[in-house]
């Protein structure tokens, strides 16, 4: 199976020509489906999970005319491609089939050559068609307002929410902690953060301070004078200097060693940097939006995060929702990531099957975004049809949901769903604190649940008496 695998019908009355053309067809790695007559392959094309790339269909057959088959297909899908085989081409009938929205047609009998030709243009079409689509319906649902370069998928209210927040504040000068847990974007937002303020037109830097150790991690944050150390071969300005006027996002903050917090909020109180090996100052316009998976708040209390620093860098915070929080736009994440991958790989005509797209809804994605980017690219690059399949999918997600039907078993006597949702859910919440020794936060993560809809379910539940407040407030 080549990489650019398309699904094309053939439709012929001859067992000879549809040979043929089946053999010419799968030689060059596509899909094929037979039939032998108008009836027969209008079934197909209405019945098919997906409308088929490509169509060749004779033109004269007994019950029926190609011209028949083109309608269905076009009706189906106007993408689809047809070409028109005949022993009878005539001006009128060329004339139609390009009416009704024909590729093209090709004369009986077959010159190999000539139809590899056509079947290569028209399947060129088709990918251009449907990567123009693609582009199109991502555009309306991924733009959401946002400036041209930054593409954020999705249309849920929790996604909606947490961008709506990112408008409010880009105007502020002040600086931004976004949290959320690995994989949900983090720096994605704070490129739309950026984009929509008004420093956009200088430029946003990114360092990731769990990346480096400590003493080359302040060399890049603040830069160094030449000989400030051994390998200090030449000056370097730094990160603050060169975002000057414009945006420094620092991810996962909370790796940031305790002397560099130190010296960061020196900088963010004076708002001026001294380079390593310099005795000068020199003034900085930086905004500050830093990005944490962490509990910041847990760690100032167990001495790991300075208070002030928290301070300074939580003064507007942007919540993300995990991925399981907005599970409706897992459908369109995995659309975009298929059209992007199929074209990287060449597999331009692959598409999810029904069960692949629910097997993917179902699953709980512990990596979120980036999670779902992942088993999407190993499927693009592994199925070995043109339709990804379930059984594509990493073994991970085709096991929760084998799992998840095989725990689900209706009694021969019925249930009372509600009651038994409810205690199912009752003992879910008692086990997460137990677990967590009564620290909701943790509790909620083992869940896969935001702090507030863990607290709004332990008070449904009537288990919130005696849980300890943990320190929340309103920042959830």
């Amino acid at each position: 199976m080549t990489k650019s695998a398309a699904r094309v019908l053939v439709v012929d009355d001859e067992p000879s020509l549809r040979q043929l053309v089946r053999v010419l067809l799968q030689r060059a790695g596509h899909e094929v489906v037979e039939a032998a007559d108008v009836t027969v392959a209008n079934d197909v094309i209405e019945s098919a999970p997906v409308p088929f790339d490509l169509v060749v269909t004779d033109l004269i057959m007994p019950g029926g005319s190609g011209l028949d088959v083109l309608r269905a297909a076009r009706a189906r899908s106007p993408e689809t491609q047809v070409l028109v085989v005949t022993a009878h081409a005539t001006v009128e009938t060329a004339v139609e089939a390009m009416r009704l929205g024909a590729y093209g047609y090709v004369e009986k009998p077959l010159d190999l050559a000539t139809a590899r030709a056509h079947v290569e243009r028209a399947l060129e079409k088709r990918a251009l068609l449907r990567d123009n689509e693609q582009l199109k319906a991502l555009s309306r649902s991924a733009r959401l307002g946002l400036p041209g370069d930054v593409m954020l998928v999705g249309r849920s209210p929790a996604l909606a929410s947490a961008l709506d927040l990112v408008r409010r504040v880009a105007g502020s000068k002040a600086n931004v902690l976004i949290t959320g847990e690995s994989g949900t974007g983090k720096e994605v937002f704070a490129r739309a953060l950026h984009s929509l303020s008004d420093r956009s037109s200088r430029p946003m830097l990114v360092v990731n301070c769990g990346a480096l150790p400590g003493e080359l991690l302040e060399s890049e944050l603040f830069g160094h004078e030449k000989g400030a150390f051994t390998s200090a071969h030449a000056r370097r300005e730094g990160l603050f200097r060169e975002a000057n006027s414009g945006t420094l996002f620092l991810d996962e903050i909370g790796e940031l060693p305790l002397p560099l917090q130190v010296k960061l909020l020196r900088v963010l109180q004076e708002k001026r940097v001294r380079a390593v090996g310099s005795s000068h100052e020199v003034a900085v316009d930086v905004r500050i939006v830093a990005a944490t998976n962490r509990d910041l708040e847990a760690e100032v209390k167990a001495g790991r995060f300075r208070q002030d620093l928290f301070y300074r860098l939580n003064v507007l915070r942007i919540a993300l929702p995990s991925l399981r929080e907005r599970s409706e736009d897992i459908p369109l994440l995995a659309e975009h990531f298929r059209a992007r991958f199929s074209s990287e790989h060449g597999r331009h005509f692959l598409a999810f099957s029904p069960d692949a797209l629910a097997a993917l809804v179902r699953y709980p994605f512990p990596g979120n975004v980036r999670e779902l980017e992942n088993a999407v690219e190993r499927a693009v690059a592994l199925a070995p049809s043109a339709m990804i399949e379930a059984r594509d999918l990493p073994a991970e997600i085709v096991g929760h949901v084998a799992d998840a039907e095989a725990s689900a078993v209706l009694p021969d006597e019925g249930i009372n769903l509600e009651k038994y949702l409810e205690d199912v859910e009752r003992t879910l919440l008692t086990q997460a604190l137990n677990r967590s020794n009564g620290v909701r936060t943790k509790a909620a993560a083992l869940l896969g649940l935001s702090f507030r809809s863990f607290r709004y379910r332990l008070a449904k539940m009537g288990l919130s008496k005696d849980e300890p407040d943990d320190g929340k407030g309103g920042l959830e």
